[in-house]
C-alpha cells in the first residue's frame, strides 16, 4: 500500500472510531433518560393515588356526611390508580383495595387492615427500585463500553501515529537532510532507506539519488570544463 493510501486509511479508521464512540455514547444516555423519565411518571402517580387514599381512610370520621366525602376522595383516587396500572402486581393490590374499601369506611377494622396491607406504593416503590438500578447497570455498561472505545481508539492512534512516522516523517526528514547538504555543496549525501523501509519509499529514494548522481556528474563535468 502507498505512503499516501495508507495514511489516508489510518486517518479514515480513527475518524470512525471516534464518530462510533460518539454515537454509542449518546445511544445509551438517549436510552437510559426516557426509561428513567416514564417510569418515575408513571409510578409517582401511582405513589399519589396511594397516598391520598390512606390519607382519606386515615381520617375518616364518625359523620356520614364526612366520611362520605372521604369516600368521593378514596374513590377518586382509587379510579387514577387503575386507570394507571403499569406494575404486574398491581392489579392484585388494586383488586384487594377494591374489595376491602368500603367496609373499611364502615368501620370494620379486619377490612381497614386488609386496605393498608395491600400496599399499592409499595408495588411502585419497588418498580422504581428496579428501574433505577437497571438504569445504573446500563450506565455502567456504557461507561466500560466508552472506556473500551477510548482504549481502541488510543491503540489505534498509537499505531497510526507510528506508521505516519515510518512511511512520511521519516522519509521527509531523510530527504530534508540530503538537500540541506546538497545546498552546502555536499555533493555526495544521498537517501538511505532500509529493508522495513516502504516499498514505495525506496522507489522514490532511488530516484532521487539517480537524480542526485546525475546531477553531481554535471557539476564535476562544468568543473573540468572550467
Amino acid at each position: 500500500m502507498k505512503p499516501g493510501q495508507s495514511t489516508r486509511l489510518g486517518a479514515r479508521i480513527l475518524l470512525g472510531l471516534n464518530l462510533l464512540m460518539a454515537f454509542g455514547t449518546l445511544w445509551v444516555f438517549m436510552r437510559m433518560t426516557p426509561a428513567i423519565k416514564v417510569i418515575l411518571e408513571q409510578n409517582q402517580q401511582s405513589i399519589l393515588a396511594s397516598e391520598e387514599m390512606l390519607a382519606a381512610l386515615a381520617m375518616r370520621s364518625p359523620s356520614e356526611e364526612n366520611n362520605q366525602a372521604l369516600i368521593s376522595t378514596f374513590e377518586a383516587a382509587l379510579k387514577r390508580s387503575q386507570s394507571n396500572v403499569t406494575e404486574g402486581k398491581e392489579p392484585e393490590a388494586l383488586g384487594a383495595v377494591n374489595s376491602y374499601y368500603l367496609k373499611a369506611f364502615s368501620g370494620d377494622l379486619q377490612a381497614r387492615s386488609q386496605t393498608i396491607q395491600a400496599r399499592l406504593s409499595k408495588v411502585n416503590r419497588d418498580a422504581m427500585e428496579t428501574a433505577d438500578h437497571k438504569a445504573r447497570q446500563m450506565g455502567n455498561a456504557g461507561a466500560w463500553g466508552v472506556v473500551f472505545m477510548a482504549s481502541l481508539l488510543f491503540l489505534v492512534g498509537m499505531l497510526f501515529v507510528r506508521s505516519l512516522r515510518r512511511n512520511l516523517i521519516e522519509p521527509l526528514e531523510v530527504i530534508h537532510a540530503v538537500t540541506l547538504a546538497l545546498r552546502h555543496e555536499d555533493y555526495m549525501r544521498r537517501c538511505t532507506s532500509t529493508r522495513d523501509s516502504p516499498k514505495d519509499i525506496r522507489v522514490i529514494f532511488t530516484e532521487l539519488n539517480e537524480l542526485l548522481d546525475q546531477y553531481t556528474a554535471e557539476r564535476l563535468h562544468q568543473k573540468i570544463g572550467q
